[in-house]
């Protein structure tokens, strides 16, 4: 076990007990070194179930709490992830090996809001008005809760995707049995113990392992009501198809290819600094990466240039890691996948390597920051996504033309649109199929607006009022009341 995590919780938390995984065991790594930082067993079948029935039990009193005791237990929630905000940061940079100031300036204070918009959010909740609607007959709307909702996180921000996924079920008064990704499940692991005495037993509980054995355990589970799952579309179909055994609720955000629709009258600097900056951010595995640009032709070669200078000067690998900007891949083998996919695309003779396409040769899973240019419409490398610091670039003709390649995508989670032109930038937003338009600049989220997507991106929103919907179900009922006193 690594110096760095000792002390470290390793257990599950089923019924408000720390229990020891009774499953195989797994090891952790520190992408940046390629470190063992612990081996840490997962939960067994049985484990799995108690912690389902665990829920179901909790269900029963937590779903009939008023909302203002609720709100009180994610602001609780949200307080003490506050105190203990470096201490997570750490954890973060160390299992993920993304820069420490970066998760503690952008990951963290994510998860704290998160947690204290939706305690905010439930108790000013709106919806149809009661009322006659037949005579003699008053009818009322009731929003309640669907149950036990199994959520299944994936490794690219681990503490900032156990808020989106536990604080809007928890405010709609949903109980939550939690899967972390098996690689990166230490800062939950951490906040676990620190939970105990504020959420009521049975109301969280957290599995950890893989998602071919824990992951099956849980989403089959007949008393789970509700999957939520954020992670590719392979694992989104494979949810689908168990949740059709019992007719469970499904809630899927399943990556996406952002497209980067760069206008002839765009501030190409404001270009440069936002593909730079939100390309490969979080070593390109971002579901929204800004990691497909369509660059009209009067700009192209200018684009391509200032992206080649300012992707190459991207620090990263960096001994000092307040130097780092970027950090590695998560593993030895999403470094090796996002390296097929830059060498098949080299294969093509009309492809152009600007910058990067090269193996990292020191220790840790990175992979340099790689810039594609004259890419086309049909090459693997503009359609599939590749998740990592990978960006390609498509010259177009005219805006119809972006627009189509833009759309013509399986994809429909998150675009952009650079221009200078207001009419234009809304006239290309409103005909973009995708959950999330930005209008010069990319990836910027507040969590008082909804992020979910089209089209095999999933369904479902995370964020904002929507999500307290979709993580609960409407009710009408109606009573015959008589006319007359």
């Amino acid at each position: 076990m690594s110096s760095a995590t000792q002390g470290l919780n390793t257990q599950q938390f089923i019924d408000g007990l720390l229990v020891a995984g009774e499953g195989p065991e797994e090891q952790l790594l520190n992408p940046a070194s390629g470190e063992v930082l612990l081996l840490l067993a997962e939960a067994s079948a049985q484990q799995v179930s108690d912690a389902v029935e665990s829920a179901q039990r909790a269900f029963l009193s937590w779903s009939r709490t008023i909302p203002a005791r609720r709100a009180a237990v994610l602001l609780a929630i949200a307080d003490v992830i506050e105190r203990h905000a470096t201490m997570f940061a750490e954890l973060e940079s160390l299992n993920c090996g993304k820069p420490y100031h970066q998760a503690l300036s952008d990951d963290i204070p994510a998860a704290i809001d998160t947690f204290r918009y939706f305690a905010g959010a439930v108790r000013c909740q709106r919806g149809q008005l009661g009322g006659e609607y037949l005579e003699g007959h008053t009818s009322m709307i009731r929003r309640d809760a669907i149950g036990v909702v199994a959520s299944i996180a994936p490794w690219n921000y681990p503490l900032m995707m156990a808020a989106w996924k536990m604080a809007p079920a928890l405010a709609a008064g949903n109980t939550v049995v939690f899967k972390p990704s098996e690689h990166t499940p230490l800062s939950t692991l951490a906040l676990i113990p620190l939970l105990r005495h504020i959420v009521p037993t049975g109301v969280i509980n957290v599995v950890y392992g893989r998602g071919e054995t824990v992951g099956n355990y849980l989403v089959n589970h007949p008393l789970v009501r509700m999957v939520s799952l954020t992670g590719d579309i392979v694992t989104g179909q494979k949810i689908m198809q168990a949740a059709v055994k019992n007719v469970k609720r499904t809630h899927l955000e399943l990556g996406g290819k952002a497209p980067v629709i760069v206008c002839d009258d765009a501030d190409l600097d404001e270009v440069v600094a936002g593909v730079r900056r939100y390309g490969f951010y979080n070593a390109g595995q971002d579901c929204t990466a800004a990691c497909r640009v369509y660059a009209d032709r009067k700009i192209y070669d200018a684009l391509v240039e200032s992206l080649g200078h300012a992707a190459s000067s991207l620090r990263y690998a960096r001994s000092n890691d307040s130097e780092n900007e970027m950090g590695p891949l998560i593993s030895a083998r999403q470094r090796d996948r996002v390296a097929s996919f830059v060498e098949r695309a080299l294969g093509h003779p009309h492809i152009e390597r600007i910058t990067g396409a090269q193996m990292h040769s020191g220790p840790g899973f990175f992979y340099p920051p790689t810039i594609l240019a004259g890419c086309q419409q049909q090459d693997e490398i503009v359609q599939r996504e590749v998740f990592g610091p990978v960006v390609s670039i498509t010259p177009v003709d005219s805006l119809e033309q972006a627009l189509q390649w833009a759309n013509e995508s399986e994809y429909g989670l998150a675009s952009s649109v650079w221009t200078k032109n207001i009419d234009r930038a809304w006239q290309l937003a409103a005909q973009l199929q995708y959950g999330t338009t930005w209008i010069n600049t990319h990836f910027t989220l507040v969590s008082e607006m909804p992020h979910g997507g089209l089209k095999r991106s999933g369904y479902g929103k995370d964020l904002s009022g929507d999500a307290l919907q979709d993580y609960s179900v409407v009710r009408h009922i109606m009573a015959k009341v008589k006319t007359q006193f």
